[in-house]
């Protein structure tokens, strides 16, 4: 492994171990409700639609809104053109986004998509209560649109189906789509980041929930392979769950690094070690 790839996984590494806390949690998310330190910066739940079929804004919904709250000055510094919230749900997340950078005025375009009508009409709903307009399409993903944005969005949120479920769950209609993850939470995570990386723009960057279950590590070494760096912004245990904010982007010291390497992701599992002791010890603490 090269040096500037040691540095990025050291990196995610010591973020890891910094926020780790015994937490071994399997159930679905819980609803919650927001912190009063976000309510002037972002959707206001009282004005958040919903429907009996579309996903609540709940801890997990949260902790990725904190996270883009987090991380506001360099949102505002990016100065987007095109936002997109890919399973935008109740549309919470891509209403608070669009609250935090409001100051960049009409230069800032939305977009959301949701495979779910009822979330489409739902997202409408709250965006329309909050003053916002964001264009919100029911599809697959980003099905249809890739060649249309292929390298235009500049800001890409996920909060994906990341809930381990057979895998016969993955796709069915209703609220279940919004969670039934498959094998390891990852059957739906692993289309959602290689279509979502054809879309970022070379200054783009992808913000996206997993849970501990999907090995966010392994997505942050996949993403590696293909060029983008990785952050672990926020960790957050609730009573029912172990949850990381991750952020990525293209680095072109990265990208260097891994043609150089001609390895392919997988390949040499030797990085990894560390990581499988830091799990292990925290699935076995009570």
């Amino acid at each position: 492994m090269s040096a500037g790839d040691s540095a990025a996984v050291s990196a995610v590494e010591g973020k890891l171990a910094e926020l780790s806390t015994s937490c071994d949690l399997r159930t679905l998310p819980r609803r919650g409700k927001p912190a009063s330190a976000r309510t002037l910066n972002t959707a206001q739940i009282p004005l958040v639609a919903s429907h009996p079929e579309v996903y609540e804004p709940c801890d997990d919904s949260f902790a990725l809104v904190d996270a883009l709250l987090s991380d506001k000055a360099q949102l505002l510094a990016l100065q987007p053109s095109l936002c997109l919230e890919v399973g935008c749900g109740s549309g919470y997340v891509i209403t608070s986004l669009a609250i935090m950078l409001r100051q960049l005025g009409s230069g800032t375009q939305y977009l959301a998509t949701d495979i779910n009508q009822h979330a489409v009409e739902t997202t409408q709903g709250t965006l329309g209560a909050h003053g916002i307009h964001a264009d919100v399409i029911a599809t697959d993903i980003v099905s249809g649109l890739e060649k249309r944005l292929a390298g235009m969005v500049d800001v890409v949120v996920v909060n994906p189906p990341y809930v381990p479920t057979p895998e016969e769950e993955i796709g069915i209609k209703g609220i279940a789509a919004s969670w039934a993850g498959g094998l390891n939470g990852r059957q739906v995570i692993d289309r959602i980041l290689p279509a979502v990386r054809e879309l970022l723009s070379e200054k783009g960057c992808l913000y996206m929930i997993a849970l501990e279950d999907n090995d966010p590590l392994g997505i942050c070494h996949l993403m590696n392979e293909k060029g983008f760096a990785s952050r672990v912004l926020l960790k957050r245990c609730t009573e029912e769950e172990s949850l990381y904010v991750l952020k990525f982007w293209q680095d072109a010291a990265v990208s260097t690094n891994a043609s150089q390497s001609g390895k392919s992701p997988g390949s040499d599992s030797s990085w990894l070690s560390p990581f499988r002791s830091f799990w292990h010890k925290n699935g076995s603490s009570s």
